[in-house]
């Protein structure tokens, strides 16, 4: 079972079964993940280049995240320019490592297979007293995997209600005075994530994450995109298009004028007609297939 590489059997039982609203964090039996991605084997990636540029990123709080010309030269990752911002105290954030990295590929493929939801891998390479990522929220659950160091996690509850891809995402609707507001109130919980423990981090929970050691912290992040209802209101109507109906033109003058509220009208009772037309049986087995399958998505 791939999700028995990253937690351990109960919190296999929590992701699948329970999926729980607070963070949790376990502690795992050594796993074919550990002894295949190591710090060595990461810091080599850096050190040679190997990861494409478009798939790093440079981030040191309070900054912004650097521009890919930092660390690349005509277009490819220079390994020299990308070991000096770590050197400087920049996390190095080497993403989607399953595009890159055959373990990770089949760890992923693995994971999807086992809870319909596709999945990304994020490693995050932080420097002894620095933080690279600051305050935000994400918009699926994560599995935090603590390879090296201690990563410290300061947690507020979330402050919008279930945010999705590209809906009531932090950086869409952030307002000035969060952290301002979270400062002042103090985490929820603090977390010092230690190497051999795993933590379940919720959609929409904050996080403030920061290596408070002097040691580097090296942790990755498994981001599963949860399915929602609205993903199968999405695979209900996309069928639609197969109907000639749907698939007539609306005149210029239909748009502007007065007869668009009666189109709209007499659009969503063909739609309704269309959707009891359905067998719900075959949909849903059509449903697991792509949730199998289906690797990118927004809702």
């Amino acid at each position: 079972m791939s999700l028995g590489l990253v937690l351990p059997p109960i919190g296999v039982a929590d992701l699948l079964d329970r999926w729980p609203d607070e963070p949790k964090v376990y502690k795992c039996p050594p796993t074919e993940l550990g002894s295949t991605v190591t710090p060595e084997w990461l810091y080599e990636w850096i050190d040679t280049g190997c990861v494409p540029a478009d798939e790093i990123a440079a981030i040191k709080a309070p900054a912004p995240a650097l521009n890919a010309r930092s660390w690349s030269t005509d277009g490819r990752t220079d390994a020299a320019r990308l070991r000096r911002l770590y050197e400087q105290g920049y996390t190095i954030r080497l993403g989607n490592l399953q595009r890159v990295m055959p373990f990770m590929a089949r760890l992923a493929r693995g994971i999807q297979e086992e809870t319909g939801y596709s999945n990304y891998v994020h490693a995050f390479l932080t420097p002894g007293q620095e933080q690279g990522l600051r305050h935000h929220w994400d918009q699926q659950m994560a599995v935090i995997v603590q390879i090296a160091g201690v990563k410290r996690w300061e947690l507020w509850p979330p402050v919008v209600e279930a945010p999705m891809r590209e809906h009531l995402e932090s950086f869409r609707v952030w307002k000035h005075s969060y952290i301002e507001e979270w400062t002042a109130a103090g985490p929820d919980m603090v977390i010092d994530l230690e190497p051999g423990q795993s933590m379940l981090l919720p959609r929409g929970w904050v996080h403030n994450p920061f290596n408070a050691a002097d040691e580097p912290s090296l942790h990755l992040t498994f981001a599963i995109r949860e399915r929602t209802p609205f993903w199968i209101m999405e695979k209900l109507t996309s069928g639609a298009i197969e109907e000639v109906a749907f698939r007539q033109i609306l005149l210029p003058v239909d748009i502007h004028g007065g007869a668009l509220p009666g189109i709209v009208g007499a659009t969503r009772d063909a739609l309704v007609a269309y959707l009891r037309e359905l067998d719900p049986g075959t949909l849903a087995e059509r449903l697991r297939d792509l949730a199998r399958t289906e690797l990118e998505y927004s809702t």
